[in-house]
């Protein structure tokens, strides 16, 4: 009798855990179905195919505020195909994103949906021949990304004729300058009847503002009241359309700031006391770049050195930066080695004027206030030093009648 009550008992324990294991079984089934339907769980797709690609790398990229940020990226088969699943982006406004293979890059946007809790983004196909892969593609997915490819077809033209320009012996250098001057204007002046003030809301519009070439921001929304006032019209239209999202306060951060700015002439001076930077030898510092690593002055004593102390914002920093470039392209082999300390106050447009700047570029947070600016005895800026191997201090800008004579004699 025992014995069968205990069998009893435990049979009904064992229902009791089965029953227990469905349920539990039944609860997960019930949770894994909600997160599947949910939208916040759905994917979209970024796919096509890059023909003549095979073996490369295919990297897909955010465009953040805080800087270029990979999501995914695959080897490509021989026909070239790929799909990438990208969770969509929570944010209230249009996202901006690329396709890389090495230097060549496809941007695409992703337009922000009414109710981004009901609506997935549609499925981008893109169609591109290697070998002209940032050029001849095809998107299909939206329109804004369309609109965005003439941007870009613009922008590679403007560097082609720059490049022509480059090449032309029968100019001067001061020739050349103006000519490329000239054909900024005439590039910013078609960014903003076209694209910017036709449709400030538009995703296309936001892309203009963000323009490069050489890694410089073609659109100066610190210090040009023509420039400013195309960051305010895309602000207030992005305002209206998109309250709220991290963009939108960006935009409006950078407009204000532009605005004040150019409320009156702004000379930028420091006067300081102290330390004066001692005639042989250098003071070693360091600043984090564009990903957050320190790069010390001393990492590159075996070079000739231009420490460059700088701000973006400055006026004329554009054409001086396309100057630095041609002394780093002409020296850079023979051992120069450009080390650019930036004092601008907002970091995402410092990371956004340098990110394509191929020498060392840092960022100096606490602005003139740093004691290293103060150990260098700079009293304005631009100011650079030409530093010779052995971080050897040479002499510093004033006293510099041909920077480019001064390197040669180093090198």
């Amino acid at each position: 009798m025992k014995k069968r009550k205990a069998q009893n008992t435990n049979q009904a324990i064992m229902r009791g855990v089965i029953a227990m294991a469905l349920i539990v079984l039944l609860v997960c089934y019930l949770f894994l179905t909600m997160v599947s339907c949910s939208p916040a769980g759905e994917r979209f797709h970024i796919q096509g195919t890059i023909s003549g690609a095979e073996d490369s790398t295919l990297v897909l990229e955010a465009m953040t505020l805080n800087g270029v940020r990979a999501i995914d990226s695959l080897q490509l088969k021989a026909d070239g195909s790929f799909d990438f699943a990208v969770l969509p982006d929570t944010s209230s406004s249009p996202e901006f994103y690329r396709l890389r293979i090495s230097s060549q890059y496809i941007n695409f946007v992703v337009p922000a949906p009414e109710d981004s809790t009901l609506t997935l983004p549609s499925d981008i196909t893109i169609q591109a021949p290697y070998d002209h892969m940032a050029s001849a593609y095809e998107i299909q997915g939206n329109e804004a990304s369309r609109i965005m490819k003439t941007v870009t077809l613009l922008n590679i033209q403007l560097q082609q004729q720059f490049s022509q320009l480059d090449k032309d012996g029968s100019l001067s250098a001061l020739e050349k300058m103006e000519r490329a001057r000239s054909l900024i204007s005439t590039y910013k002046q078609t960014l903003k009847r076209d694209y910017i003030m036709a449709d400030p809301a538009s995703p296309a519009a936001y892309f203009a503002l963000f323009q490069t070439v050489g890694g410089q921001m073609l659109f100066n929304p610190e210090d040009d009241k023509n420039d400013v006032q195309c960051f305010a019209a895309v602000a207030t239209q992005w305002e209206l359309h998109y309250p709220g999202a991290l963009r939108t306060e960006n935009l409006r951060n950078i407009a204000l700031r532009g605005m004040r700015n150019t409320r009156q002439v702004r000379t930028v001076e420091i006067q300081l006391d102290g330390e004066k930077v001692h005639e042989i030898g250098i003071i070693d510092f360091g600043f984090n770049d564009i990903n957050g690593h320190e790069r010390r002055l001393t990492d590159f004593a075996d070079n000739v050195i231009l420490l460059d102390f700088t701000a973006y914002s400055l006026p004329a920093s554009q054409q001086r930066n396309i100057q630095l470039r041609e002394l780093y392209n002409k020296y850079h082999s023979r051992g120069l080695e450009i080390y650019q300390v930036s004092f601008d106050s907002d970091p995402h447009y410092w990371k956004t004027m340098c990110e394509q700047l191929p020498w060392i570029c840092v960022h100096c947070p606490e602005g003139f206030d740093n004691d290293m600016v103060r150990l260098y005895s700079v009293e304005t800026i631009p100011a650079y030093f030409l530093i010779g191997r052995n971080s050897e201090l040479k002499a510093r800008s004033e006293n510099i009648p041909d920077i480019q004579k001064a390197i040669e004699a180093e090198l």
